[in-house]
C-alpha cells in the first residue's frame, strides 16, 4: 500500500482537480486556433505540456503554502501540512514537471508556446503567491496566471499572439473573479485563520465581496460577445453566450443581494458549468460552422 499511497500524495501536489479547468482552457483554445483538421500530436504535446507546467506550478506554490495549509480545515490534510511528503521532496517534484513542461512545449510545439507558459509558472508562484498574504489585489494578480491557458492553447495551434488570443485571455480572467471571490467567500474564516486579506476578509459584511462579482460578470459578458464580432464564431454562439452569461449574472447578483453560504456555492459550480458550456458552444460553432 506504500507505493500507491506515496503516488497518490505526488499527484495531489498537482492539484489535478483544479488544473482540469486549465486543460479545458487550453484545449478549447488550441481548437480555436486551428482553421483545419486537429493534427493528434502537437495536440497532444501541447496538453501533455501544459499538465506538467500546470503541475509543477500547483506543487511549488503547495511548497510556499504549507504553513498557513495547517491552519485550513480544507487543506490541512495535503500531503506537506500532514507532513506525508517533506518540502525537499514537493521543491524537486515541481520543479522537475515544471522544467519538463517547459521543454517538451519548447521541442515539440513551439518557442513562444514555453515562453507563455513560464510567464504563467513565475507570475503564479513567485508574484502571485506571496501576494495572498500581503494584499486583497491578490486575487487580480492571480487571475493572470489564471488566464494564460487560453493563451498557451492558442499560440500551441497558431505560433502567433495575435488579438484573438487576448480575447480568450480576457474571457477567462474577467471569468475568475466571480468564481474566486465565491470560494474566497465560502472559506473566509479559514482565509483569516491562515492570514490572508482577501476581501471577505477584510470587509466581513460581504458587500464588496458580492458587488465585485457582480461588476466582473457584467464586464465579462461583452467580452463573450467578441468572438462572433471578431468573425472566431457566428450568431449561434452569441446567441448562446448571451443566455449563458444571463444565467451567469443572475447568479452573481444573488449572491450579491444575499451573500449566504448557498448563493455562494451556486455562484461557484455555477461558474465552473459555465465556462465548461461557453468553451463548448464556441468550439463547436467553430468547427461546425
Amino acid at each position: 500500500m506504500a507505493v500507491p499511497s506515496r503516488f497518490a500524495d505526488f499527484l495531489a501536489l498537482t492539484k489535478p482537480r483544479l488544473n482540469l479547468l486549465v486543460l479545458l482552457t487550453t484545449a478549447a483554445a488550441y481548437r480555436l486556433g486551428l482553421d483545419g483538421p486537429l493534427a493528434p500530436a502537437p495536440f497532444i504535446h501541447t496538453l501533455t505540456g501544459t499538465a506538467l507546467v500546470a503541475g509543477g506550478a500547483a506543487a511549488l506554490n503547495q511548497v510556499w503554502e504549507r504553513e498557513s495549509d495547517r491552519l485550513m480545515a480544507r487543506t490541512r490534510l495535503r500531503p506537506l501540512p500532514d507532513a506525508r511528503l517533506d518540502t525537499g521532496q514537493a521543491t524537486w517534484f515541481g520543479r522537475v514537471l515544471s522544467i519538463a513542461g517547459l521543454v517538451q512545449l519548447a521541442v515539440f510545439v513551439n518557442v513562444l508556446t514555453a515562453a507563455v507558459a513560464l510567464a504563467t509558472l513565475v507570475s503564479y508562484v513567485w508574484w502571485y503567491t506571496p501576494l495572498k498574504f500581503r494584499t486583497s489585489l491578490s486575487t487580480i494578480v492571480g487571475a493572470l496566471p489564471g488566464a494564460l491557458p487560453a493563451v498557451i492553447g492558442w499560440t500551441g495551434a497558431t505560433n502567433q499572439l495575435t488579438p484573438e488570443a487576448w480575447v480568450l485571455f480576457g474571457i477567462v480572467f474577467m471569468w475568475q473573479m466571480p468564481h474566486f471571490l465565491a470560494i474566497a467567500w465560502m472559506y473566509r474564516d479559514e482565509y483569516a485563520r491562515a492570514g490572508m486579506p482577501l476581501l471577505p476578509v477584510i470587509h466581513p459584511d460581504g458587500r464588496s465581496t458580492g458587488r465585485q462579482a457582480s461588476l466582473y460578470t457584467a464586464g465579462l459578458l461583452p467580452l463573450t460577445l467578441m468572438p462572433t464580432l471578431m468573425g472566431m464564431a457566428s450568431a449561434y454562439y452569441l446567441a448562446g453566450a448571451v443566455v449563458l452569461g444571463a444565467c451567469l449574472l443572475v447568479l452573481s447578483l444573488e449572491f450579491s443581494l444575499v451573500r449566504s453560504q448557498a448563493a455562494a456555492r451556486r455562484l461557484f459550480f455555477g461558474s465552473i458549468l459555465y465556462l465548461s458550456l461557453l468553451w463548448g458552444l464556441l468550439v463547436w460553432d467553430h468547427v461546425s460552422h
